[in-house]
């Protein structure tokens, strides 16, 4: 099932580090068939306050993504962009193909206690 890198990153500098970093990263994440979804582009908040930049790192498996994100190769980079960049860093699963959210529907129907 796939997964995904995603950072949300509040307050971005610009640095010789960053520009190392970005220079780096697509060959730290390539051995663990990871890719880039977004990087780089604006996005639009319809909802909530979202400052900053969006990335998405797209992997073949959640375990695909942190074996990158522990990765020797990947650690030994990291410190370029966290020593410029504050934000926050999830892993997450994708839903597997054929989700089906109205069996999620469902199952919180069914745990809401009678009345």
């Amino acid at each position: 099932m796939t997964a995904y890198a995603i950072a949300h990153l509040h307050e971005t500098a610009v640095h010789q580090d960053i520009a190392e970093y970005i220079e780096r990263i697509p060959g730290t994440f390539a051995p663990y068939g990871g890719r880039f979804l977004v990087h780089g582009t604006g996005h639009e908040t319809k909802e909530g306050y979202w400052p900053g930049a969006v990335v998405m790192i797209g992997f073949p498996s959640i375990d695909e993504a942190r074996a990158w994100w522990d990765s020797p190769a990947y650690q030994e980079i990291a410190p370029l962009r966290s020593r410029h960049i504050v934000g926050d860093i999830i892993l997450v699963e994708g839903v597997p193909d054929g989700y089906d959210p109205a069996v999620t529907a469902r199952a919180i129907r069914d745990a809401i206690p009678a009345e």
